[in-house]
């Protein structure tokens, strides 16, 4: 709730490292109310749900420190899920569930980073 946040808000600011100038102080807060809030929340979650919410937030970092794309994020999560297994070339190894290579071609057909780079293009012609 809005009065929870506030209570955590008003923590981070009498709790946070003080500095100078202004905007190192707020940089400051920012961090230690960014912290708080998260521990705040993985505290709330089922124990099942809480790798999941550390994923999340590990992906929105890095997506914000501009280390991956919003699309790199997605094809992880998604991968080969969005694929139909009928429309796509047939799994050669019989070891390999097709689940895994739909995942394969998913992920040779993904360019990662902000240069688009397609690493994994020729990973399904072996």
């Amino acid at each position: 709730s809005l009065n929870q946040f506030l209570g955590e808000f008003n923590y981070s600011i009498r709790e946070s490292e003080k500095a100078q100038p202004t905007s190192k102080r707020v940089e400051k807060i920012i961090g230690y109310l960014t912290y708080r809030v998260y521990r705040y929340m993985n505290r709330g979650l089922f124990e099942r749900d809480k790798l999941m919410f550390k994923l999340m937030v590990a992906f929105k970092i890095v997506v914000v420190a501009g280390s991956l794309q919003q699309g790199d994020v997605s094809s992880f999560l998604k991968a080969g899920s969005a694929l139909d297994a009928k429309a796509e070339r047939s799994n050669p190894f019989r070891w390999m569930v097709d689940k895994v290579w739909l995942n394969i071609i998913a992920l040779s057909r993904t360019i990662f980073g902000p240069n688009g780079i397609p690493f994994f293009k020729d990973v399904v012609d072996i």
